[in-house]
């Protein structure tokens, strides 16, 4: 319709009949009080918490998988989440039920400490703060709060360093 109207400029008369299509309306599952509660008592640990979080905040499981212990601030009751959606930063509400767990942070210290003995290269961190503070990435605060198990190879560095859980 575009190419013969606007770039031809012809106007043929059954152009004039066509409808443009329509897109079907979704409608949204949405899971009962009750699916919810059986879907994160079936998930422990690390699942668990991450499940709940999610649940809890609304975050997308990304901004959860990338969240750093700096970006849970227990005093304001609040979780920063950095380059979310369209690459904005937004802050979301720490549900108090989780904040006990959260605190503990149990297996990511474990892991933190296993890398500070190995002498890992630490987490990646934004290229620019990398370049001004290199040993950024081996400090607490930076690291994430769901590591993963594993290290593994950056793709862009070919550095082998801890990743965050995979989706």
């Amino acid at each position: 319709m575009f190419l013969y109207r606007e770039v031809l400029g012809i106007n043929l008369p059954w152009l004039q009949d066509l409808q443009r299509p329509t897109r079907p309306r979704r409608i949204p599952s949405v899971l009962t009080r009750a699916e919810v509660a059986a879907l994160l008592g079936c998930l422990d640990g690390e699942m668990g918490l991450l499940g709940r979080l999610l649940y809890g905040t609304g975050m997308r499981l990304m901004e959860g998988l990338r969240l750093r212990v700096k970006d849970v601030d227990f005093d304001r009751q609040a979780i920063v989440v950095r380059e979310s959606k369209g690459g904005k930063d937004r802050v979301v509400m720490l549900p108090k039920s989780l904040v006990p767990a959260l605190r503990a942070l149990a297996a990511a210290r474990m892991r933190w400490e296993q890398d500070r003995a190995n002498v890992t290269p630490g987490v990646c961190v934004p290229d620019a703060l990398a370049l001004k503070y290199p040993d950024l990435g081996q400090r607490w605060p930076w690291f994430w709060v769901f590591p993963a198990p594993a290290l593994s190879v950056d793709p862009r560095s070919r550095i082998q360093r801890r990743h965050h859980l995979f989706d």
